[in-house]
């Protein structure tokens, strides 16, 4: 099958693209692993695509006083080969790593990634548990940022308005201290996950944060992450607090995500041996 007509543009600067989707209706792409091949079937038909992959200022990452500044265009292969810094000393390399194939990585974008906001998802796992932001430029010059847990809303659903364009993600650094844990279920590799959870402890900072995707929702967040990761209440206990005594028992997978994802997490061993993308 072949994709209706549309019309296509390759702007070179930020202000072009956000004068080409100023009224709403043109499709935003870089890596174009996610929206090409629903474009393809026809599930999704645009009047026009915005390619942002000839902007410079999009396709890299710089160090900042407080973390790593991510351009939206920003490939997965590239966190993965560590041509972009790693706020996290390898945990966003290790998530690169396990997404899909290399030929998607090659391509696959960041930011594409938050904006198709697939709820099984890596980044939309991880970056929550990271405490990530995200930046939403708006034509004049005007921008807004938000959590990532705010900017994915729901299944394949973001916070960006009309008019507006996802172009940095905000990634904090942990403390030398910080340990974290990423599991997902996945029956053969390349697949997206069937259950997801994610979990950063910093003592340091005081922070525990733990998220679970592939809900079929937004990414949650578990309010007793400390109760957890303290082994005092197990992940089926921890989902039931978010879903309700019905609910949990839909999303047994979740709970078992949540539990292995805490038991990576050994808060004696030295950051160079400090796991993520576990797949079983």
């Amino acid at each position: 099958m072949k994709p209706v007509d549309f019309a296509y543009h390759h702007p070179e600067s930020l202000e072009e693209v956000l004068g080409l989707s100023r009224d709403g209706s043109a499709s935003i792409v870089s890596g174009n692993q996610s929206l090409g091949p629903m474009i393809n079937l026809r599930l999704s038909r645009p009047e026009s695509l915005i390619d942002l992959s000839r902007l410079d200022a999009l396709c890299g990452a710089e160090k900042t006083p407080g973390g790593v500044s991510f351009g939206a265009a920003v490939t997965h292969a590239s966190i993965e080969d560590g041509k972009a810094p790693d706020p996290t000393g390898g945990w966003m390399q290790n998530v690169a790593r396990n997404i899909a194939h290399r030929a998607v990585r090659n391509r696959g974008t960041i930011g594409g990634s938050l904006c198709h906001a697939d709820p099984a998802a890596d980044w939309v796992t991880v970056l929550p548990a990271l405490g990530a932001t995200v930046t939403l430029a708006r034509p004049g010059g005007q921008s807004r940022q938000m959590a990532v847990l705010d900017f994915v809303i729901g299944p394949y659903q973001n916070a960006l308005m009309p008019g507006e364009v996802l172009t940095r993600i905000d990634v904090p650094t942990p403390s030398a201290s910080a340990r974290w844990g990423y599991w997902k279920y996945v029956r053969q590799v390349g697949e997206f996950s069937k259950a997801s959870a994610a979990i950063l402890t910093d003592l340091e900072n005081g922070l525990t944060r733990l998220i679970v995707s592939a809900l079929g929702s937004k990414p949650v967040l578990i309010p007793k992450a400390d109760a957890v990761l303290a082994g005092k209440m197990n992940g089926a206990a921890a989902l039931r607090e978010v879903l309700g005594e019905a609910d949990h028992q839909k999303f047994r997978l979740h709970a078992i995500a949540i539990d292995r994802a805490v038991r990576q997490i050994t808060l004696s061993a030295p950051p160079e041996a400090r796991r993520a993308g576990s797949r079983s």
